[in-house]
């Protein structure tokens, strides 16, 4: 306690420099006087992010950066400064409906997330048809060979037989922004007794770079008077 109060106290005199085989030392720690950076400007589309882009009042400022983060996140930035660090103007973050992926949904619910979360497509067709005819006491007769399944489910209007759950199924999430093609990419599909139903992500994760590569499109293309003139570099 009493050392530490003693360091204190000396940390408050006036730092001294001393040269060395040609080097400065201070006997105190220095903190550099950073120059002020912007603060971030929030939108939620790619479109809302062009504009400000455009906006006349940008006209005269310094080149800007925009940084691709995510297939969620997109940054507008400055170059460095003196002290190395940069101006933040703004970060468009995407609005995407909420997905809980290799989590088990009721039916009823799976039904629902995959109309308003998926892009429509045939394999999201037929995932619908299979959930949408399932009932709990025939769900119980399943059989499962690890890699495909198959249920007692309607196949007419007062018949029932068995069915094979598609697997793996190519299906199209909205995972990025709106302006830009949603992704494909494989799931595989699994339902247990309950009944439930989940999704598990399959392709490693390779529809990020198809997302980011997509956003990258989009922007080069609305802002292609920008790039040509160097007022805007996209890196992606």
């Amino acid at each position: 306690m009493i050392r530490e109060a003693l360091q204190y106290i000396v940390s408050l005199g006036v730092a001294e420099i001393h040269v060395e085989n040609g080097q400065s030392y201070s006997d105190k720690k220095l903190h550099l006087l950073e120059e002020p950076t912007a603060a971030p400007f929030k939108v939620h589309t790619l479109s809302g992010l062009v504009d400000y882009l455009k906006s006349s009042d940008l006209d005269s400022k310094d080149p800007k950066i925009v940084h691709v983060v995510s297939p969620t996140e997109v940054r507008v930035e400055s170059y460095l400064n003196a002290d190395k660090e940069r101006d933040y103007f703004l970060q468009a973050d995407a609005l995407i409906p909420n997905f809980r992926f290799d989590n088990w949904y009721s039916t009823e619910e799976f039904n629902i997330k995959l109309q308003s979360c998926f892009v429509k497509n045939d394999d999201r067709d037929i995932m619908l048809k299979v959930v949408g005819n399932i009932t709990e006491d025939q769900v119980k007769t399943v059989s499962d060979d690890g890699v495909s399944q198959a249920v007692v489910a309607k196949v007419g209007v007062a018949s029932v037989g068995n069915v094979e759950v598609p697997n793996p199924v190519e299906l199209a999430p909205y995972r990025t922004f709106v302006e830009v093609v949603q992704p494909e990419s494989d799931f595989v599909f699994r339902m247990q007794s309950g009944p439930r139903c989940a999704m598990f992500e399959a392709d490693g994760g390779a529809w990020k770079n198809e997302a980011i590569e997509n956003i990258k499109e989009y922007l080069s293309a609305a802002l292609k008077e920008e790039i040509e003139k160097d007022d805007i570099t996209i890196i992606a």
